[in-house]
């Protein structure tokens, strides 16, 4: 699969220093949005928007070899089985552009399918006990009985537990990771990542030789909020990124599921529940119960296709995606 040259602008663009990501894929999406930034005329108002009119203006002449970086990357996934997605694509996951900091483009082994976008995230420490262990397989291996998809980020503990469940019930999985897509981290879960691209996709939204980094593990955070519908977190303490994950998942109008134990165990998660509209949860069906299909979700996506044309005659910003339900 060759990168169109609409990919490898939009690649380019990502390169130059300093311009925020989440910013490119706002404008990308836009009516002739790429087009635009790669002049610098940028639509949206913002800090982001104002620092990257700048940094694109003074980067003009380095754009066409960012071109060739650009095509060199996707040819460097490409060759070892990744494949490269991006906004402008269709197949860009649609539960992924409902929210306002989604990545510009995603490196993916294995296939994203549109029953995908009928998913949740199961997520938890770590460094999780037995019987979170259990609590994550169970919850896991039940939501694919259901043709759920499980969304987990490939870390040790409750996301290996997670992803393995899902595998060994037939079910589909993806795995969203903080790292390039030629990387794999921890390095024992490689074999587990082959498997997942066998029967589900994984995802990166970094270039494909990045390491894993302070700052990468936390956007894959905001990226596996965003591409399931909902969070179900089974063991995390006030420190964990399943955490933090909760909080995105909840910014991006998204549901999340808190099981009794964790609620009953931690006061983070108390308080997630009594103010910010998480929900406690005793079985996998009262998760369930709260998704969407993917017509659902295509609709919606629609929707706000249409709000941004019209929107866009007034030169405003795009609308706050909301929740889906």
């Amino acid at each position: 699969m060759r990168i169109t040259e609409e990919q490898s602008r939009l690649l380019a663009i990502c390169m130059v220093k300093g311009v925020s990501w989440y910013l490119v894929a706002r404008e990308a999406q836009r009516p002739t949005g790429l087009a635009r930034l790669w002049s610098g005329n940028i639509i949206e108002s913002s800090p982001e928007a104002t620092k990257a009119r700048a940094l694109i203006a003074n980067s003009a002449h380095e754009l066409d070899r960012y071109v060739e970086s650009a095509v060199q990357q996707a040819e460097l996934a490409a060759s070892n089985g990744a494949r490269l997605v991006t906004v402008l694509d269709k197949e860009y996951p649609a539960t992924l552009r409902l929210i306002f900091n989604l990545p510009p483009f995603l490196f993916v082994r294995g296939e994203l399918r549109e029953a995908d976008l009928r998913s949740v995230a199961v997520v938890g420490t770590r460094q999780a006990s037995e019987d979170g262990l259990r609590r994550a397989r169970r919850m896991s291996g039940l939501l694919t009985e259901r043709q759920v998809t499980v969304v987990s980020g490939l870390a040790r503990g409750v996301d290996t537990a997670a992803h393995t469940a899902a595998l060994d019930t037939g079910g589909r999985t993806i795995a969203v990771v903080g790292t390039g897509i030629l990387r794999c981290y921890p390095a024992e879960n490689r074999a587990l990542a082959d498997r997942i691209a066998e029967n589900g996709a994984v995802v990166s939204q970094f270039w494909p030789e990045a390491n894993g980094a302070t700052y990468t593990f936390p956007r894959r955070n905001v990226t596996m909020s965003g591409i399931a519908q909902g969070t179900v977190v089974i063991e995390a303490a006030s420190t964990s990124g399943a955490k933090m994950q909760a909080r995105l998942a909840l910014e991006h109008g998204k549901r999340v599921f808190l099981l009794r134990s964790l609620t009953e165990a931690q006061p983070w998660a108390q308080e997630y529940v009594k103010t910010r509209g998480a929900l406690m949860v005793d079985d996998v069906d009262d998760v369930v119960k709260s998704l969407s299909s993917p017509d659902r979700i295509q609709a919606v996506n629609e929707s706000r296709a249409q709000l941004t044309l019209d929107f866009e005659d007034l030169k405003l910003e795009e609308p706050s995606p909301g929740a889906l339900w």
